[in-house]
């Protein structure tokens, strides 16, 4: 059984804040987000899209980095995420990547698609087979990648991913 993780709403309503100045700035989109460890806000951000002109400067992402850079970790264990919308499939992936312990968030995706803001496309897209996608994927073997990785390998440098290597080690 899955361990709930303990709701705080004072923090999703930070997460609403930042949503709204998102907007009201033009900065980016109606979302925001904050990272929480220990019952204090250690990251958050809002949509950055227009303001960066850069389609992946979502709330998430945005909340993601600056946690990361505080806590000089790319490991985000033990912390809890609140964003104001369901994670799309990158935020989604970012938060396994950062190793976030929980996400709480505000409006389904559903909803979102109900009043005409939707991710559901991509979630759609990573079902189907790379070369059935709208953009299509080829694989296209290089030896020197290959050869890139092996020596990267052999170097036994840690992977992007530090917690695997920590848990190890305990």
């Amino acid at each position: 059984m899955i361990e709930k993780i303990k709701y705080n709403e004072k923090f999703m309503q930070r997460a609403v804040e930042l949503s709204q100045l998102a907007y009201k700035s033009g900065k980016g989109l109606p979302i925001g987000c904050v990272i929480v460890k220990d019952n204090k806000i250690i990251g958050e951000g809002h949509n950055e899209i227009f303001f960066r002109t850069n389609p992946t400067a979502h709330g998430e992402m945005v909340a993601i980095e600056n946690a990361c850079k505080n806590l000089e970790s790319l490991s985000l264990s033990n912390c809890i995420i609140y964003t104001t919308l369901e994670p799309c499939p990158m935020c989604l992936a970012a938060i396994y990547w950062s190793n976030l312990k929980a996400i709480y968030f505000a409006n389904t995706n559903e909803f979102a698609t109900e009043i005409g803001f939707s991710d559901s496309f991509i979630f759609n897209e990573i079902k189907l087979d790379p070369k059935e996608r709208k953009i299509p994927m080829f694989n296209n073997q290089n030896k020197n990648a290959k050869i890139i990785l092996k020596e990267w390998n052999a170097e036994e440098l840690p992977a992007e991913q530090p917690w695997k290597q920590q848990k190890s080690n305990l």
